[in-house]
């Protein structure tokens, strides 16, 4: 067993070593191998690679070749035809050359034959002023005068000539633009009254309520008639209650106190609680209501007219117009008109409409306070325009639409036509004609009664009185007094809206003359 073991370790010795060797020698023949077929392979692709890059460098040296004769070819077409241009160019500037040489030998032909011709106009010339002055000694000859004193007579006879036909041409254009401006002023105004269509309303100094029942009379009394003494004092209205079945008359020169009154009234009737308490609760609702009322409808004005950018106070201000009257005219509805037919007037003649639309609607806005204010509603209205930043145009037109300042623009003239077409058209205003002409002659009267007074004249539709007095009889001095006599003679005398003007003049005049 033990030798068995032996031989065998024995074998495996010997025969390991072997086993290793011919391991090795098989895999470097292999190795051997692989590497000669790796560089034959290589050897091939090489070969393969330098025959391809030698057929690409064939056919690149064709393919340039080709390119080149082509390009070549190119340009000796291109060459060609740009020396055929060249060839039309030479031509075209020759024929050029020889026009201009031909038309310089002209043109040297023609002032060759100018310095001729100049030549013997020059000769011309002189023989025509000798013979001219041969003439001129002749006529000085016949007619025994100089030139001059010639010139001098033609020129006073022509001159008379020009002066007479340009005044007669004037005359002729004075006339035909005089025609022509009255016709087109017409035709706007008549246009601008076409285009107004404002509703007139007319008021008075009473109020009327009426009652449910005439049991509601007693109760408005009162106990001992505290509540009817409440009433007319807070308002400052007259409540009249007489014999007329349900009815009840407030009687009040302001028409704002009056509508108060009529609003707090009317609430009362409804309410049926009626005593101081709730009477005074009534009349500060109704100045309240009132006072949105005249807001609303100075904004309604103004949306009516189409102007806007008024300050709020002056609306306020339009609506309170609504309540103001002038010969039972409505103020506030003649501010309306006023400014309707100014802007009318105002597109015809080219003016800014707006502008004038404004104007005429705020020219009388001084009405709303004339009778809470001292002075004129002139006067206040240019006031309150100033004090809301209005603008120097608009407080122009407010002074100057009746006449008591010169208009200064276009839109003062139409404001001033506008304000004297809705007064005076028939219907706007209650006084007739017998009553406006007895006023004029009333007020003249009282100032020519007066001692030293020469005569006088109401203007400006009885606004201004302008009296002329004997200038030995009063002094400059006593011209102060006498106007204030006039004007407390007409406060006294007589009754009219606004105020007066009193204008005293004396004028001192010298004769004398020359025998």
């Amino acid at each position: 067993m033990t030798a068995i073991i032996i031989t065998a370790i024995i074998t495996l010795v010997i025969t390991a070593p072997i086993s290793w060797f011919l391991a090795i020698t098989y895999r470097k023949k292999t190795y051997e191998a692989e590497v000669g077929n790796a560089e034959e392979r290589g050897r091939r692709i090489v070969d393969d690679a330098i025959k391809s890059a030698e057929n690409l460098k064939r056919e690149a040296a064709l393919e340039a070749k080709e390119e080149s004769i082509r390009t070549k070819n190119e340009l000796d077409k291109e060459s060609k035809e740009r020396r055929a241009e060249i060839q039309r160019f030479e031509k075209r500037v020759l024929s050029k050359e020889e026009a201009v040489d031909k038309k310089s030998e002209q043109i040297e032909k023609k002032e060759a034959n100018l310095v001729k011709r100049e030549e013997e106009l020059a000769k011309l010339k002189a023989e025509v002023s000798k013979l001219n002055e041969q003439r001129i000694q002749e006529l000085e000859r016949i007619s025994g005068l100089t030139s001059e004193q010639a010139k001098e007579f033609l020129l006073k006879s022509v001159e008379e000539d020009v002066k007479y036909d340009t005044a007669k041409l004037i005359k002729e254009l004075e006339t035909k633009a005089k025609e022509e401006a009255d016709k087109k002023a017409r035709d706007c105004v008549v246009l601008a009254i076409q285009k107004c269509s404002v509703d007139q309303v007319s008021e008075s100094t009473i109020s009327v309520v009426e009652l449910p029942n005439d049991d509601m009379k007693g109760r408005i009394i009162g106990r001992e008639g505290r509540n009817i003494r409440t009433f007319e004092t807070l308002t400052g209205v007259n409540l009249e209650i007489d014999d007329t079945p349900e009815t009840v008359v407030l009687s009040g020169f302001d028409p704002v106190r009056r509508e108060i009154a009529r609003i707090a009234l009317e609430k009362l009737i409804v309410d049926g609680r009626i005593h101081p308490t709730r009477i005074e609760e009534m009349v500060e609702k109704a100045k309240k209501e009132v006072d949105n009322n005249m807001r609303e409808a100075g904004e309604a004005a103004t949306m009516e007219v189409g102007v806007h950018g008024i300050h709020p106070e002056l609306i306020k201000l339009l609506g309170k117009m609504k309540f103001r009257t002038s010969y039972g005219q409505n103020a506030l509805k003649h501010s309306i008109e006023v400014a309707i037919i100014a802007g009318n007037l105002a597109a015809e003649v080219g003016c800014d409409v707006r502008l004038a639309k404004r104007a005429g609607l705020l020219h009388d806005i001084g009405k709303s306070l004339d009778r809470e204010l001292e002075g004129s509603h002139i006067q206040i209205g240019v006031d309150l325009c100033k004090k809301y930043k209005e603008s120097a145009v608009i407080l122009n037109a407010v002074a100057a639409h009746h006449g008591d300042c010169e208009p200064e623009s276009l839109i003062a003239y139409l404001v001033q036509a506008a304000d004297a077409i809705s007064a005076a058209r028939p219907g706007a205003r209650k006084e007739t004609l017998d009553t406006y002409t007895n006023r004029l002659t009333e007020l003249e009267n009282i100032a020519n009664e007066l001692d030293g007074v020469e005569k006088s004249f109401a203007i400006q539709a009885g606004r201004e009185i302008r009296v002329m007095v004997v200038p030995e009889k009063v002094s400059d001095a006593e011209m102060v007094l006498l106007a204030r006599n006039i004007a407390k003679s007409i406060e006294e005398q007589l009754q009219y809206p606004g105020q007066i003007k009193v204008s005293m003049i004396r004028e001192s005049r010298v004769v004398d003359y020359a025998k």
